[in-house]
């Protein structure tokens, strides 16, 4: 079982959130919340519904972190162009000082995670991930 794709995945992935959590020195944070304030850093002004699909999180789930950090003042909901059927989310300024830390910590425990391997490994290692990211998302939808 610990040799298996789907267990070194999910291990690794663990132990990257453990490590951001720890090395990021920021409580309030809750374990969904960097990656949305990672993309949010880059898509400011996004709809609810593509952050939840980058993100790879349920919709009504989205909606609950996002409630927690909206009361953190990390971000604010608005519509946009009279569009009432879509609220826009927009870091505040403590969440785009947030999100910088995040990127930062994110950028060092994969130079970490990624020590010892050569760039030729590297980018082999991103084409494969990439390759099975986009196998599982094609058997959903095969499966829809």
């Amino acid at each position: 079982m610990q040799n298996s794709i789907h267990y070194l995945i999910m291990a690794n992935y663990q132990q990257f959130q453990k490590a951001l959590l720890s090395d990021i020195h920021i409580p309030e944070l809750t374990s969904g919340q960097p990656k949305i304030l990672e993309y949010l850093f880059y898509h400011e002004g996004t709809a609810q519904k593509e952050i939840a699909e980058a993100c790879y999180i349920e919709p009504a789930t989205l909606t609950s972190v996002l409630l927690g950090m909206e009361n953190k003042g990390l971000i604010i909901r608005k519509n946009k162009d009279g569009n009432r059927r879509n609220l826009y989310v927009y870091l505040t300024d403590k969440g785009k000082a947030f999100a910088n830390k995040v990127i930062i910590q994110f950028a060092n425990i994969e130079k970490s995670a990624l020590s010892g391997l050569s760039k030729q490994d590297t980018m082999l290692l991103t084409e494969m991930l990439m390759k099975i990211r986009e196998n599982i998302k094609q058997r959903s939808v095969e499966n829809e």
